[in-house]
C-alpha cells in the first residue's frame, strides 16, 4: 500500500484486518463441533483453512490497493480469517497429538516454526518486491503454502479417538463448564495473565531504547536485534523444549521464567554503560533466549490446560487472555520511560515479572496435575 501511494490515513485504517486474531475464539466451538468428511477433525479444517490462504493470498496478487481498496480491504480480511482460523485448529491439533512428554519439544518446533514463518513472510517478501514485483511476491507466497497443504496430508491422527461434542450448545458452554469444575481454575487463568507480562513489558519499548535511548543506528538495531534477536529466540526455544523433558512443566516455567525476568536487568545495565556493541549483542541474546524457552514452557502449560474435547475453544480463549495483560499494560510504558528514565523502566519491567513467579510457585502442586487434562 505504502509503495502503490496509498495515503496514511487509509494505511492506518487497514490495521484493523487484524481483529480475526483477536476474536478468534468467538468461532471457534464451530471447530470442536462439526467434523469434516475428510482427514478427521482437525486436518479436515486445516486443509480447508490452508486452501482458502491460498487462493484469499493469490487474489490479492490481481489486485491494486490504491485502484481497488474496497475489494483488497476484504481479501485481506479473509485472509487474516482463514489465517486465525489456521491458529484454531493447529493449536487443537497440536494440543491432541502430542503426549505429555512431547509437549516441551513440540511447543519448540511450533516457535522455531512461528518465527521462521514471520522472516519469510515479513522480511523475504519485501526484498522480493524489490526484485520481482508485488504481483509476483504474493504468488510465490500462496505457492509456499503448498507445503503446508502436504504437510497436514501426513500429519498422524491421535492415538486416542477424540469424541467432539454432541451439538454447538456444548461445544460453547462445554469448554467452560469443563474448565472451571477444575480446581485453582481462576488462580491459573491470573498465572497466564502474569507470567509473561514482564517480559511483554520491556519487549514493547525495546526498538525505541535502542534508537532514542541508547543512540543505535536503524541497520544496527535491524541487524543485531532483530537478526540475531530472531536465531537466539529459535535457539532458546529448541533448548528449552529440550530442558523441558528432564525438568518437568513446572520447574521449567520457574526457571525459565526467572530468567526471562533477570534478562530485562541486562537492559538496564546497557542504559548505564550507553551505546556498547558488546553489550548489545549480550542483552539481546540473553533475552531472546530465555525468553524463547519461557514462550516453549508457556505453550506447554497452555496445551496441558486443554481438554482433547474442547482444545480448539480451550486453547483460543487461553491464548486471548494470555495477550490481555500485555494489552492494557503495554501503552504505560512511554509515560512510565517519561516519568523515571531507561534504567528504571527496565528495572520496574522485572518487579513487573515477580507477582507471576510467586503465584506460579504458590501453585506448584496445580501445575503438577494439569497432566490429568
Amino acid at each position: 500500500m505504502a509503495v502503490d501511494g496509498v495515503d496514511i490515513k487509509t494505511i492506518g485504517v487497514f490495521a484493523l484486518v487484524g481483529l480475526p486474531y483477536t476474536i478468534k475464539f468467538l468461532w471457534s466451538p464451530i471447530m470442536d463441533r462439526f467434523v469434516p468428511p475428510f482427514l478427521g477433525r482437525r486436518r479436515g479444517w486445516i486443509i480447508i483453512a490452508q486452501i482458502a490462504l491460498i487462493s484469499g493470498i493469490a487474489a490479492m496478487a490481481f489486485n491494486s490497493p490504491k485502484q481497488a481498496p474496497l475489494l483488497m480491504a476484504v481479501l485481506a480480511l479473509t485472509v487474516a480469517f482463514s489465517s486465525a482460523s489456521q491458529d484454531i485448529v493447529i493449536d487443537a491439533y497440536r494440543t491432541d497429538i502430542l503426549r505429555e512428554k512431547e509437549r516441551g519439544a513440540g511447543a519448540a518446533v511450533f516457535v522455531m516454526g512461528y518465527r521462521i514463518a514471520m522472516l519469510i513472510s515479513g522480511a523475504l517478501s519485501l526484498i522480493l518486491s524489490d526484485n520481482i514485483g508485488w504481483h509476483n511476491t504474493y504468488l510465490l507466497m500462496a505457492g509456499l503454502m503448498t507445503i503446508s497443504l502436504i504437510a497436514t496430508f501426513l500429519g498422524p491422527e491421535p492415538e486416542e479417538k477424540i469424541i467432539p461434542p454432541k451439538s454447538l450448545h456444548e461445544a460453547i458452554w462445554g469448554p467452560l463448564k469443563d474448565y472451571f469444575s477444575r480446581r485453582s481454575a481462576v488462580m491459573l487463568l491470573l498465572l497466564i495473565i502474569l507470567y509473561k507480562l514482564g517480559d511483554a513489558y520491556a519487549g514493547s519499548l525495546t526498538t525505541a531504547f535502542l534508537i532514542k535511548g541508547v543512540g543505535f543506528t536503524p541497520t544496527d538495531v535491524g541487524t543485531i536485534n532483530k537478526g540475531l534477536g530472531l536465531i537466539s529466540l529459535i535457539v532458546g526455544a529448541m533448548f528449552g523444549g529440550a530442558l523441558m523433558t528432564r525438568l518437568g512443566l513446572f520447574k521449567s516455567l520457574l526457571f525459565f521464567g526467572a530468567l526471562q525476568a533477570v534478562s530485562n536487568l541486562s537492559f538496564m545495565v546497557l542504559a548505564w554503560i550507553g551505546k556498547s556493541y558488546w553489550m548489545l549483542i549480550f542483552a539481546v541474546a540473553f533475552e531472546n533466549l530465555s525468553g524463547g524457552m519461557g514462550t516453549s514452557a508457556f505453550v506447554a502449560l497452555l496445551m496441558s490446560m486443554c481438554n482433547q474435547k474442547y482444545s480448539a475453544t480451550q486453547y483460543a480463549l487461553l491464548s486471548s487472555l494470555a495477550a490481555l495483560g500485555r494489552i492494557f499494560i503495554a501503552p504505560t510504558s512511554g509515560f512510565l520511560v517519561s516519568a523515571i528514565g531507561w534504567s528504571l523502566f527496565f528495572f520496574v519491567t522485572t518487579l513487573v515479572a515477580l507477582p507471576g513467579l510467586w503465584l506460579l510457585w504458590c501453585m506448584r502442586q496445580s501445575i503438577e496435575n494439569l497432566k490429568q487434562y
